[in-house]
């Protein structure tokens, strides 16, 4: 496994953004395809239909994101993740401290996006505010939830040699380091 400061091999064509939900795998994304020109797909867009439900075409549309040359996405929804592993160059793992850093960042998002009733994938935007304690299935009580998800799944892949190279990230300072430094000096290798 990688850390914020190690050097990358060569430019990575094909990206995969791990961590729980509020850790800031989209916006790293963003950044990430920035640096490195090859484009983001923000893959909610691709899972989530109207009324949240999951589009029937979502496992084909990844599909054929992971079939192109370059790319960036989220590593997330259990039926994608051996897709974009198969395929990945890299795997950046957000593993930030989770109630100081991620569960602040997850709380705001979401209430930022009910306030202003921003319309997200397909026409959704976030339930009402008291649906936190009604529904188990709110993404601030998901994120909570899952908030140990990948600290023995991803460590356990790191060792798999067929799976891509993981990069570690453990704080905003890390990520901001890692995408200045080995990231853009990747970038500008062939």
């Amino acid at each position: 496994m990688l850390a914020f400061d190690d050097p990358l091999p060569r430019r990575p064509r094909r990206v995969a953004v791990a961590g729980v939900s509020g850790a800031g795998k989209t916006t790293l994304a963003a950044r990430i395809a920035e640096v490195t020109g090859a484009p983001h797909t923000e893959i909610d867009a691709l899972f989530h239909g109207a009324g949240w439900t999951e589009r029937p075409e979502f496992l084909d549309d990844v599909g054929r994101l992971v079939a192109g040359e370059s790319w960036v996405t989220e590593w997330q929804y259990a039926t994608a993740r051996p897709l974009l592993t198969a395929r990945a160059d890299i795997l950046v793992w957000l593993d930030l401290p989770y109630w100081s850093c991620v569960f602040p960042r997850v709380v705001r998002r979401t209430l930022r996006r009910r306030l202003r009733r921003e319309e997200l994938w397909n026409g959704n935007i976030e339930p009402a505010l008291h649906t936190f304690f009604t529904d188990p299935e709110h993404i601030v009580r998901v994120s909570i939830g899952t908030r140990h998800k990948y600290d023995e799944r991803i460590p356990r892949l790191a060792r798999d040699d067929t799976a891509p190279a993981v990069i570690r990230l453990r704080s905003q300072n890390e990520v901001d380091q890692w995408v200045d430094g080995p990231l853009r000096a990747s970038a500008r290798l062939s």
